[in-house]
């Protein structure tokens, strides 16, 4: 018998944050593959100042046992989640779980859902989905297949265990996200560009260009513009506020490469956009998730001595609907294919896709994409 443990709540905010992120060391000890999510900057999702808590809530948990902690798990509700659920629809309401973290023990991950489920219940809530961490806008998504190699820049990583611990309390597959590596070197890199000019020349009304650092504050609201509508019909889309998208480009602003984000716009009008981003992991993976200063993050590649990236991720890949069809898309993807390409970028992962977002996989699929690594979200009706 193992020995007991209990279920602790902690408060959002000051020293039970540092102790609900900290569960993560002991899970991962000695797990080659594992990356430390930068602290200082996870932190700030938890706290007041991310602009979720505008129209969410949520609550933490830890699981200790002999003054250890051996688990944790967060539950989230999302107001503008079960607004649109409520009139699109889907499945209906539901509260997210995340951020979970156990030990190999099924008392204690049933315990640490059951503490998660009951707070969903007292808000009226009969159905749970997740990991969101905390939504669908972040990161999200339970590692299923591809355990040999390490998680990119802002994707998840855990235990192969995992996905047997949730589907014990119930829960089953609700949709399966998937993660494609692209090797540049077998990239007919000539081809694909005079692919590119012969869209640019079918499309005279299209204009391509890079987003900058310096030009990043005034296209936030194409960008933001974009998003809310390119993505507005894909399953767990919410649209992000004006102060969601300042904040998550405050976050990532410090670490953008130039060359790498682009907008596709019509006469002025955005109609679509590229985001992808050095895979900083490589570089992250040796701090164990702690920077003395934020001012230290820009510069992080050359103080570890990391000259160029090896490696890019495609976060976001998206064309309003009435410009789809058109090969938006693939020109923006080649053009910062190129810029890695350029930058001595060995391979690019592009992900998450949603398993049967058939367009994209095709896109994919012919530049020599491949699925590596496959991700789930899981769902239980309470």
């Amino acid at each position: 018998m193992s020995e007991p443990f209990e279920i602790r709540p902690l408060a959002r905010c000051g020293r039970d944050i540092g102790r609900f992120l900290n569960v993560s060391y002991g899970i991962y000890d000695g797990d080659p593959y594992w990356v430390a999510p930068l602290l200082m900057d996870l932190r700030k999702v938890f706290t007041d100042r991310n602009p979720l808590f505008e129209h969410a809530e949520m609550q933490l948990w830890v699981a200790a046992r002999g003054g250890r902690d051996i688990g944790r798990i967060a539950a989230i509700v999302d107001r503008n989640y079960n607004e649109l659920a409520r009139s699109d629809g889907a499945a209906g309401p539901a509260a997210f779980f995340g951020f979970y973290e156990c030990v190999p023990e099924a008392a204690v991950s049933r315990a640490l859902f059951e503490a998660a489920e009951n707070w969903a219940r007292q808000r009226g809530l009969r159905r749970v989905l997740g990991p969101m961490n905390p939504t669908t806008n972040d990161e999200c998504g339970l590692l299923v297949e591809g355990f040999d190699s390490a998680p990119v820049f802002m994707m998840t990583y855990n235990p192969r265990y995992y996905p047997e611990q949730v589907e014990a309390q119930g829960y089953a597959k609700s949709k399966g996200l998937l993660a494609y590596l692209i090797d540049l070197a077998d990239i007919p890199m000539e081809r694909l560009t005079r692919i590119a000019e012969k869209v640019k020349r079918r499309n005279p009304d299209l204009v391509f260009r890079p987003v900058l650092k310096k030009t990043l504050a005034r296209d936030l609201g194409k960008v933001k513009e974009v998003y809310n509508s390119a993505w507005e019909e894909n399953w767990g889309f919410v649209p992000m506020t004006d102060a969601e998208v300042d904040f998550m480009a405050g976050r990532l602003k410090p670490l953008l490469m130039e060359g790498l984000i682009w907008l596709a716009e019509a006469g002025g009008e955005p109609v679509g956009f590229l985001l992808a981003m050095p895979d900083y992991n490589i570089a992250l993976q040796p701090l164990r998730g702690r920077l003395l200063t934020p001012k230290l993050l820009g510069s992080l590649p050359v103080l570890l001595g990391w000259r160029k990236p090896d490696r890019t991720r495609v976060i976001t890949l998206g064309v309003k609907a009435e410009y789809r069809s058109r090969g938006l898309e693939t020109v923006m993807l080649i053009e910062g294919l190129r810029t890695g390409f350029h930058a001595g970028v060995r391979e690019s992962e592009a992900s998450w896709i949603l398993e049967d977002n058939v367009m994209m996989r095709r896109v994919l699929e012919s530049i020599g994409g491949r699925v590596y690594k496959k991700y789930q979200i899981y769902e239980k009706p309470l």
